[in-house]
């Protein structure tokens, strides 16, 4: 038989017709002297008829048994409206088996009961049901509209190398020893930072790369050990062009892909006023709930919490939870733990009832304090009130999870809601208390705005960078920077990080000598391919739109690795393992 049609191609239209279809057993009903077989590949499910002059040859065959047969289309009595091809069946004539399968360990189905760990290990049974298919499929359609739309605006997709050679300053790299020069490591890259960039040294001016990259970090539910960014590097363009261009490449997307039309501009805050308003830098604006300011109103106050937190020059923020003052004293408790998780030395809680102030602190504050609480608040009944007195980056970060706790748990994020901003004007530099010494909020290449520059020696703190993050649905999709293009500049921000001359020619001799030759203006982006599929997809893990992923403890259960090598290997590659 020859293939004529796919099993989720045929409709009415096609009654009549003589098919041969191919692909596996969905699902099998005996009706007596009928059985119905729904045969499913990869574009859908069709069907199957067969009377009793045929059955008798698929008495053995069971789910994920392969046929092959040939038929005549024929209108459906009972018809499936939640099936393209619910209109029809294919009366079977002609069957052979091609291949047997198995009872298999997982439902192949939408719905599987197996946990994520069996569906991983079974991984190439897991991607045969259809609701995997289709994020698989999307993913190949999101790639799809991002090459064409960068294509078609001059950009040139170039490969950069695997393996490169270890740099500080991010994640840990997953090393690689040299088997030709003993004690000698490659880096797998984290991304191709450093080549996009000397790509425009070299003149290419657009550029980019469905980039694999690799970071040694803890691992979570929007995070993989190895994952793909759609790596991006222009030169000539302004920090607005580039967003405005990235724009376009969206709006396209969104319709290619998820039929939408979405509006652009998209929204811009500064990074101090996301973290004011909605205490991330990732903020997530399809609802409402804001963080808001509220230490003045406690100047003068006896409460020595607030008091103590006033004088120390912190910051006191709340967030009204709109018809959560029913909470228990135990469910209350539980968003303390989750407020003390996330940085807070505590929280204080206040419900509005029968327009009255309650909580734990209300006797120490006085009346004008209370009324001022309600009228700032706009207070409406039943709202449950969250505050934080504490440093302001605290401050914000607390209540921005807490925040996004209740949006979860009051159904305020909708899956089928997209909602996209950027996320500009980043500090360029981050204090660790720890280590003494400052670190690059995004990395040691990012351009620093040049009216900060007079901070640079007095108070790195001040200084921004020109650096900006698209972020959808609370989510980062990608970042990206104008970067440093002049020799001195660079060399000035090796100094605040700390670094020694030494240090700057070990690591980045190599690329601090390209800028040498006239190094042109230039700038880019990187998004989270893995990241943008997981949320167009609906899916609530990374993993889902990841066709072979580790599990949370960076092992894959299919393959079982990582694991022990032998000793002839480690010997070529000079290598001693310690017990």
């Amino acid at each position: 038989m020859k293939r004529t049609h796919t099993n989720g191609e045929l409709r009415l239209s096609d009654a009549g017709k003589k098919v041969s279809l191919i692909g596996w057993v969905a699902k099998r009903r005996n009706f007596g002297s009928l059985v119905f077989i729904d045969l499913r590949d990869r574009s859908g499910i069709t069907q199957l008829v067969f009377d009793e002059t045929i059955s008798e040859q698929i008495k053995e065959v069971r789910n994920e048994y392969i046929l092959e047969v040939s038929g005549t289309v024929l209108e459906r009595k009972d018809k499936n409206d939640k099936l393209p091809t619910g209109d029809i069946e294919v009366k079977v004539e002609e069957v052979v088996i091609v291949n047997s399968a198995e009872t298999t360990p997982i439902i192949v189905a939408d719905d599987t009961d197996a946990l994520e760990d069996t569906r991983l290990k079974y991984r190439y049974l897991d991607l045969r049901r259809p609701v995997m298919q289709k994020k698989l499929m999307m993913r190949h359609q999101i790639t799809r509209s991002m090459r064409e739309y960068l294509d078609n605006h001059a950009f040139i997709e170039i490969e950069t190398p695997m393996l490169g050679r270890s740099t500080p300053e991010g994640a840990r790299d997953y090393l690689v020893p040299s088997r030709v020069h003993p004690g000698s490591f490659y880096a797998l890259p984290q991304s191709p930072q450093l080549y996009k960039q000397l790509l425009m040294v070299s003149g290419f001016e657009r550029y980019y790369q469905f980039a694999r990259c690799f970071r040694d970090e803890d691992l979570r539910a929007d995070r993989q050990t190895d994952f793909t960014q759609v790596d991006l590097e222009t030169s000539f363009l302004s920090d607005v062009e580039i967003q405005t261009m990235m724009e376009e490449m969206l709006q396209k997307l969104m319709k290619d892909v998820k039929g939408m039309d979405i509006t652009t501009p998209f929204p811009r805050l500064t990074w101090e006023e996301a973290m004011n308003r909605y205490g991330s830098d990732k903020p997530d604006n399809r609802f409402g709930m804001e963080l808001q300011e509220i230490t003045s109103l406690f100047e003068n106050s006896s409460f020595k919490v607030f008091k103590d937190c006033v004088e120390a020059k912190g910051s006191i923020k709340a967030v009204v939870v709109p018809n959560m003052a029913h909470m228990t004293r135990k469910e209350i408790d539980k968003v303390t733990e989750l407020a003390k998780k996330n940085g807070a030395k505590g929280l204080v809680t206040l419900k509005y009832m029968d327009n009255v102030l309650s909580g734990p602190i209300v006797k120490f504050l006085s009346d004008d304090e209370i009324h001022a609480v309600c009228d700032t608040l706009k207070l409406k009944e039943q709202d449950l009130v969250l505050i934080v007195s504490d440093k302001w980056n605290t401050t914000c970060n607390v209540l921005g999870a807490l925040r996004n706790h209740f949006g979860s748990v009051l159904g305020l994020k909708k899956l089928d809601e997209f909602s996209f901003l950027w996320v500009t004007d980043f500090p360029m530099f981050e204090y660790s208390e720890e280590d003494g010494r400052w670190y690059a909020m995004h990395h040691p290449f990012t351009r620093p705005k040049d009216e900060d520059m007079q901070y640079i020696d007095s108070d790195p703190g001040k200084v921004h960078a020109i650096a900006y993050d698209i972020v959808l649905n609370g989510y980062e999709l990608g970042g990206g920077s104008l970067r440093i293009y002049d020799g001195a500049m660079q060399d000035k921000m090796f100094e605040v990080l700390g670094f020694t001359e030494e240090k700057i020619q070990e690591n980045f001799g190599w690329f601090v000598d390209a800028l040498k030759y006239g190094t042109p203006p230039h700038g880019g982006l990187a998004f989270g391919l893995d990241r943008i599929a997981m949320i167009l997809s609906e899916s609530e893990s990374i993993r889902d739109v990841i066709a072979f992923p580790k599990n949370a403890n960076a092992k894959c259960p299919m393959s079982d690795a990582p694991t022990p090598v032998d000793e002839e290997q480690l010997k070529e590659l000079h290598l001693n393992i310690e017990k």
